[in-house]
């Protein structure tokens, strides 16, 4: 399967790791994509340290475990460079998302020996412009989709506008936000 993309996520419970990873999963399956997103539950609770996973191919995907050499990394959570060894694993040629004010070159100190592509994008300032609130899985989904390539951008942004519409159908307010949110991360991310 050389065309599958493996992406991990680091994240703490309660800012929407999973979420993104099952949102991913659901954008990509209605583009006609081969999907799986899946969170590795254990005893976490709000804000404990959580690991979320997406594979997304364009042939039927066989493999059913959790990826351990993934092609793309998303920290939602900057603190957890200093507790988590986010880089385990990355394949050669693969990338770093990181949600922070830091540049990259700042981030990389973080990182140990990977010095591979770093990106980072501050999803706190894109949320409090867009939403007023703090959610930051909005910005980060947005930011992987456009680092990875694996959905157009307009596509992706189509999609998400659906899914967001069911989504918060009670809430219809709050889909302009999140749409602004997301259109703005895959300008910010660096």
């Amino acid at each position: 399967m050389g065309n599958m993309t493996e992406i991990r996520w680091h994240g703490r419970g309660g800012q929407g790791a999973k979420t993104a990873a099952l949102l991913l999963a659901d954008v990509a399956f209605k583009t006609g994509k081969h999907v799986q997103g899946f969170p590795e539950y254990g005893p976490e609770r709000m804000g404990a340290p959580i690991t979320a996973y997406n594979r997304i191919s364009d042939e039927e995907i066989r493999v059913h475990s959790n990826i351990y050499d993934p092609d793309f990394v998303v920290v939602v959570d900057e603190t957890l460079l200093h507790t988590v060894d986010v880089t385990a694993g990355i394949k050669r040629g693969g990338a770093i998302l990181v949600n922070t004010e830091l540049s990259s070159e700042e981030v990389s100190h973080f990182l140990g020996a990977y010095h591979e592509r770093i990106y980072t994008i501050n999803a706190r300032e894109v949320c409090m412009k867009t939403l007023g609130k703090y959610f930051p899985n909005t910005p980060m989904l947005a930011a992987i989709v456009k680092i990875t390539g694996i959905i157009p951008r307009e596509q992706f942004l189509q999609e998400m506008e659906e899914s967001l519409r069911h989504k918060f159908e009670k809430k219809p307010e709050v889909l302009g936000g999140n749409m602004m949110a997301l259109k703005m991360a895959m300008e910010e991310v660096r």
